[in-house]
């Protein structure tokens, strides 16, 4: 491989899109990162805003980019939801995010044994998605449910702007509800239920797959250049698993970020638990069970915010000392970080925040710290299922903004019970990215050789005995408060 070639990768979270330039040893050469708004990711979005801000980032890494670097290939990882467009691949509405909950009790009505309808999906129940969008786009806006061409996810609908090709991948096609995921293939049955077809679903591909190239119009836009290979791409929390952990089957990666994805590989789709999500992985035999819990690192955000801190970095960089001096438990004040619903292990999106034990003596400090402990209390829900009747079991390996605080891995560590390990590659997704790239250009031979040659070092935390017995107590009376 020849020392100047490149890789783009694309991340597109809930909270921000970042791309950088890699270079095919790995090295990120530029970087470029660009917030989205508030009202932008979580439950709708506007999919033309989002499109706006990836050709604004990708400006700024190729006018960075060094005189003689080629690029070879881009890969988009990107958070769940749902972009619906019309026969010129314009956005029908306001696309739906992963929280997005419309249609999600009228089609989990429908089935008597919901269990056993969603089986093929490899759903423990109606989590949202394309099919129920389109349910209730269907009974609520009829004229635009007709004028639905392609049904996206927002990392395909950014493909589909870059190459003028529709195309997803199989992990991807897992969320809409509508793919039989051992087959890997989409489920005329589960479709129906939207009122569309497999007619309006693109071609399912491997995440690596090349699935079209860079348009003389996308260029343009873009400062990519025109005719540069695009791979299928993949869910953020996959993508993220799979750079930080690879592809061994057992380990528990924590991708943490506005909510925590837990993800385990596995070899069999017997394996999973009844609560977790299954979905085919990124490498062809393998599977991966877990799913996303509820608001997390979110809810730390939307408290710094109400209390006049800013965001979240600057909240806790300005109270980090005082919450670390506060006992187990913040003095008696905990809540519930869930504002917009549970999601694994609980698959409850009636659910909504609380907070309880609130008196005179509590502050500001006393809120955010609240907010992390709940937050890892939702963490250990989720892997005490994914590890049940394994003690102590595999370490978690956290990774994504969190994982750079010390504080919150010893935190994360001390509540779960068990070893926690630090990936020195907060920004997995964007790393899985570049590894998608990488092996879909041919600098790579396969994914998991690509994550071998450039696994992140990891920092390792134990729990502290004496805190992990304080910390079991507040949990068991957080679950029975919370109900």
């Amino acid at each position: 491989m020849a020392s100047d070639d490149v890789v783009c990768a694309v991340d597109v979270g809930t909270s921000a899109v970042r791309a950088a330039l890699v270079s095919a040893e790995g090295r990120r050469l530029c970087h470029a990162r660009e917030e989205r708004g508030p009202d932008e990711g979580a439950e709708t979005f506007d999919a033309e805003l989002l499109w706006d801000g990836l050709c604004r980032v990708l400006r700024r890494i190729t006018s960075q980019a060094p005189a003689r670097c080629r690029p070879r290939c881009l890969a988009v990882a990107g958070h769940v939801g749902q972009v619906l467009v019309d026969e010129r691949c314009r956005p029908l509405g306001r696309a739906g995010g992963w929280a997005d909950s419309r249609g999600v009790r009228e089609v989990a009505a429908r089935w008597p044994d919901a269990a056993a309808a969603l089986r093929p999906a490899g759903r423990p129940a109606v989590t949202g998605g394309a099919v129920p969008l389109l349910h209730w786009l269907k009974d609520n806006e009829p004229s635009l449910h007709r004028r639905v061409r392609w049904v996206l996810s927002p990392k395909d609908f950014l493909v589909l702007r870059l190459t003028g090709t529709a195309a997803t991948d199989v992990t991807s096609a897992a969320y809409t509800l509508g793919s039989d995921v051992t087959r890997r293939v989409w489920d005329p049955d589960l479709l129906a239920v939207g009122g569309k077809g497999p007619e309006h679903f693109p071609p399912q591909h491997a995440a690596t797959d090349v699935v079209g190239t860079v348009t003389r119009a996308a260029a343009g836009a873009t400062g990519l250049p025109s005719g540069l290979p695009v791979a299928a791409g993949g869910p953020d929390g996959t993508v993220g698993a799979a750079a930080v952990a690879g592809s061994a089957p057992g380990a528990v990666v924590d991708v943490a970020g506005t909510t925590d994805v837990l993800t385990r590989v596995i070899t069999s789709p017997g394996q999973r638990p009844a609560a977790a999500v299954l979905n085919p992985f990124l490498v062809a035999g393998l599977w991966t069970c877990g799913g996303a819990t509820g608001m997390t690192g979110g809810a730390v955000a939307h408290w710094a915010r109400l209390l006049g801190l800013g965001d979240a970095a600057t909240a806790l960089e300005r109270l980090g000392p005082q919450m670390r001096a506060l006992p187990p438990g913040s003095a008696g004040l905990s809540m519930s970080p869930l504002l917009t619903g549970s999601r694994f292990p609980d698959w409850n999106q009636q659910e909504r925040g609380g907070l309880w034990g609130l008196g005179e003596h509590h502050g500001a400090a006393h809120i955010l710290r609240a907010a992390q402990e709940s937050a890892a209390y939702v963490v250990r829900q989720a892997v005490d299922t994914l590890l049940a009747g394994e003690a102590p079991g595999p370490p978690v390996l956290l990774t994504g903004g969190p994982s750079r605080s010390l504080d919150v891995a010893q935190l994360r560590a001390d509540v779960l019970g068990r070893p926690v390990h630090t990936s020195a590659e907060a920004d997995a997704s964007l790393h899985g990215a570049a590894l998608l790239a990488l092996v879909a250009a041919g600098l790579e031979p396969d994914l998991p050789t690509a994550q071998a040659r450039t696994r992140p070092a990891v920092r390792r935390f134990a729990p502290r005995a004496a805190l992990t017995a304080r910390y079991d107590t507040l949990y068991r009376q957080w679950q029975q408060t919370k109900g």
